[in-house]
């Protein structure tokens, strides 16, 4: 996901007030549950989602659908990239 939108683990580490090497670490033990939930929240997805109990990634805010919907349909993938970074620096900032 991190990749999707232009994101280095390091930079989300940041982004969410984890140890640099924490996210690295989730790789040969368990996240806590509440760190997924800070991912979760952060892309805007289910932490089911994440543990890969779904298979689609649910927006979690029904806000961020009526943005969706206003996103024109020949928008790049780089200005869709552009709108979700905007979006979650808005949610970063407010704390979510």
């Amino acid at each position: 996901m991190a990749e999707r939108r232009d994101i280095s683990l390091q930079d989300l580490a940041t982004e969410l007030s984890f140890s640099k090497n924490l996210i690295y670490r989730w790789k040969t033990s368990d996240p806590k549950a509440k760190d997924l939930e800070k991912v979760a929240d952060y892309f805007n997805v289910s932490v089911d989602y994440l543990l890969g109990r779904e298979d689609t990634a649910e927006v979690n805010d029904d806000h961020l659908k009526v943005v969706a919907a206003h996103i024109d349909d020949d928008a790049t993938e780089e200005e869709i990239n552009e709108i979700l970074n905007f979006i979650d620096f808005v949610q970063s900032k407010r704390g979510k």
